[in-house]
């Protein structure tokens, strides 16, 4: 194949001919398909349907401290649903506190909890003239609704794959007292699929903030979610770094059982210091006399411990993994040697991130829909929607069925080259 790039006027203009053919009849097929979310599939969620049996009406409903988990009570979680969630997260018991169905849920109560009361009592950042976040980009766009929505200033950090510029972090976080928090998806990073290295977590670790309030927001959705059974990334304990260099209290690690078991009906998760911890039960326990421990037993019977999730999550991977291998499949085979794009290559996660020639990502979503098939937006990558490159675009191939995805991937590149050819023709 002759790159695009390389194509003179006339060449550019005979293969638009040819590619407006091919999405006229795309379009003609009406396809209704949706890839904007990272949704489990069907079969996914079947996995754990017998969890829906493990409790019953002849059930002990009692933890194991003997706590009645019919009733109310036990703000942190019942003990062997902490221990479960622990071995998840590679975190100690006594640092987790157990809590509904979401972790976003749990990350915009900590966003909102720091803004009303501040953080171990330093000034609410509402009190404040400026807060700052920083934002690896491209990132997961609902961490950037959260701080936008209580206005938050949010400053773009590049992502390679180690993990994020840390030369910025560090020059933001080091010197700037208004910076008071940084969003980060540690393992297979939404939406690029990258693990920060053992150095990255490191410097994180060894941060020296200018705000004594500033706090690691880290959202370890992903933290057994491998592809592959024999190629998987490993992190660093970003907690035991952080006690390693004395800033125990400076993380938040997040967790949830959301893509392993049911994803709105899984059980989410904190991790942090011991005075964190008071802190947040402080405040917690004007917020609920608890949360649903029929779900933490279920979910403890059912996932039983590491080794019962790492057995459950092969399942998934043997579900998910030709599909990620297909759409993979595809961009390699049509766009190649093309020279107008470039994408990830993840062992785990649940997306693949693309790149087109800048100043295309818009129109290519926009043609996507207009034949049938939903993306993530364009921009919604960044903070604010705004690449300013316009050409980040999020692939969540998990949801549809490998027939759906095999005509969704079709259209997709074949929408990708015929905008570029646009782009290319309008400089020619």
């Amino acid at each position: 194949m002759k790159a695009y790039t390389e194509m003179n006027k006339e060449e550019l203009l005979e293969l638009q001919k040819d590619l407006e053919k091919q999405y006229q009849a795309a379009k003609d097929m009406k396809l209704s398909l949706d890839m904007s979310r990272g949704k489990p599939a069907l079969a996914q969620l079947d996995l754990s349907m017998p969890m829906m049996s493990v409790l019953n009406e002849d059930s002990v409903l009692k933890a194991e401290d003997g706590t009645d988990c019919r009733n109310y009570g036990v703000l942190d979680g019942i003990p062997e649903a902490k221990e479960l969630m622990a071995q998840m997260m590679d975190v100690k018991p006594e640092n987790i506190i157990v809590c509904g169905n979401s972790s976003l849920n749990i990350m915009y109560d900590t966003v909102a909890r720091s803004m009303l009361h501040g953080v171990n009592g330093n000034t609410p950042w509402c009190k404040l003239d400026t807060v700052k976040f920083l934002c690896p980009v491209p990132g997961y766009d609902r961490h950037f609704a959260i701080t936008e929505s209580f206005g938050i200033e949010m400053i773009c950090i590049p992502m390679s794959e180690d993990g994020p510029d840390m030369d910025k972090v560090e020059e933001y976080v080091n010197h700037d007292e208004t910076v008071k928090g940084i969003w980060c998806v540690p393992k297979y990073s939404n939406p690029q699929g990258y693990t920060y290295s053992d150095e990255v977590v490191k410097r994180f670790a060894n941060l020296k903030p200018a705000a004594k309030d500033f706090r690691i927001f880290w959202d370890n959705a992903y933290c057994v979610h491998h592809l592959y059974e024999d190629k998987q990334d490993t992190l660093l304990d970003i907690m035991e770094e952080c006690k390693k260099a004395g800033n125990e209290d400076m993380v938040y690690h997040f967790g949830s059982t959301s893509k392993v078991t049911f994803s709105g009906a899984g059980i989410g998760a904190i991790a942090t210091s011991k005075a964190n911890i008071a802190e947040i039960k402080k405040h917690l326990t004007l917020q609920t006399i608890g949360h649903d421990k029929i779900n933490q037993l279920r979910h403890v019977k059912f996932l039983k411990n590491k080794e019962g999730i790492q057995a459950h999550m092969m399942k998934h991977a043997a579900i998910i993994r030709p599909k990620f291998a297909a759409v993979l499949e595809v961009l390699e085979k049509e766009l190649g040697e093309a020279g107008i794009a470039s994408w990830t290559n993840p062992k785990g996660g649940y997306f693949i991130s693309f790149d087109t020639l800048e100043g295309c990502a818009k129109k290519v979503v926009a043609k996507c829909k207009e034949a049938g098939v939903v993306m993530t937006g364009a921009g919604a990558t960044f903070p604010y929607g705004k690449d300013p490159k316009d050409s980040n675009i999020r692939i969540a191939p998990t949801l549809p069925t490998s027939e759906e995805l095999a005509k969704a991937a079709d259209l997709f590149v074949l929408c990708v080259k015929l905008v570029s050819v646009e782009k290319l023709l309008e400089n020619a």
